[in-house]
């Protein structure tokens, strides 16, 4: 039943989100600001998805997006190559400082 899993089914529905915004800085589709706007303000989110990778840590988004792929064989659990090359380089969010935005100063600032 669905009370028995609900990490699981959270994590299923909330990390792809995460990923496919992700992808859609990764492919110029919009910048940070913008596809983390579109989201608070087209689907009323309280925060934009890459400001909410950046509150849960981009390591763990990308280490449950590899417990996704690899569990459940799905090329639509692929880790977008962003993703892995910011945690790679160390920006991990706002833990670290710096992820898809830079948390550095007063304000957060967007990365790109």
């Amino acid at each position: 039943s669905a009370e028995d899993f609900p990490a699981f089914i959270v994590n299923r529905i909330l990390m792809p989100m995460i990923n496919e915004a992700v992808y859609t800085l990764y492919e110029g589709v919009g910048n940070v600001k913008s596809i983390d706007e579109s989201m608070k303000l087209g689907a009323n989110h309280p925060m934009g998805p890459l400001e909410l990778a950046d509150f849960i840590g981009l390591d763990t988004c990308l280490a449950i997006m590899n417990v996704l792929h690899d569990g459940l064989a799905d090329t639509k659990y692929r880790p977008c190559p962003l993703l892995t090359k910011y945690v790679e380089a160390g920006w991990l969010g706002r833990k670290t400082g710096r992820g898809f935005y830079d948390y550095r100063g007063e304000t957060p600032v967007p990365t790109r």
